[in-house]
């Protein structure tokens, strides 16, 4: 997915607003959590959680700020209009992403009505948990953060990997979609190989649950440790 220079520079200067709100915390060890969509990386944040990581997810913090009658909310239903609604006002996802994946004109509509927030809300929980935390391995999962530039923000960056192919069939039988419209939807963000040159680490997701676990118990050590050198 190609990035225009007006875009790129917006995505940037949000990037260095963020990181500047970032500045002074101590100890803190971030770890940009990203690869591409039904890549699993849920799965291996919540193996790291359970091994102590602090996980603040970026799609579930999107889902917050569009809640009914919130400002990111209002300013989707001003411009999508009433029908990407569900019966109870929430906002229909899959009939919104049926709309910006096929328009990037109004993908990037939508960003800017949501992305701003999203990094505000990002910001308070960080300073909180900081302040609980002290310390605390903090993961924080960006599913298009090479797309948006936002590898920067972070200490170290985490690629959970699964080749192409096998994406777009976890991505047909999960959303019980069409190949075409799952093709679309991957078409729209940077391929999978392509983001591992941004990794500082990466986990191969597609074998077995405990193929898996045994990577994230290996960064999980690996991530310790800095953090212990980063503390001395």
């Amino acid at each position: 997915m190609e990035i225009g220079m007006d875009e790129r520079n917006k995505l940037q200067t949000l990037a260095k607003t963020v990181g500047e709100s970032l500045e002074g915390l101590d100890n803190c060890l971030l770890i940009g959590v990203t690869g591409g969509i039904a890549c699993g990386k849920s799965t291996i944040t919540d193996i790291l959680v359970s091994l102590g990581a602090f996980l603040i997810d970026y799609d579930v913090i999107a889902r917050q700020v569009v809640e009914p009658d919130l400002p990111a909310w209002k300013d989707i239903v001003d411009y999508f209009g009433c029908k990407i609604l569900n019966p109870d006002r929430t906002i229909d996802r899959k009939a919104l992403g049926r709309i910006v994946f096929q328009d990037s004109k109004k993908r990037k509509k939508l960003e800017s009505f949501t992305h701003p927030r999203i990094h505000g809300q990002f910001i308070r929980q960080l300073k909180d948990n900081t302040a609980r935390r002290p310390g605390a391995i903090t993961l924080v999962s960006i599913p298009l953060m090479v797309e948006q530039d936002l590898q920067g923000m972070f200490d170290y960056v985490l690629v959970v990997y699964i080749p192409q192919e096998k994406q777009l069939e976890r991505l047909i039988a999960r959303d019980g979609i069409k190949e075409e419209d799952a093709r679309r939807i991957l078409d729209a963000q940077m391929p999978i190989d392509e983001k591992l040159g941004y990794a500082d680490f990466v986990i191969n997701n597609s074998g077995s649950l405990e193929e898996s676990k045994r990577q994230a118990e290996d960064l999980w050590r690996k991530l310790t440790e800095l953090q212990e050198r980063a503390g001395q």
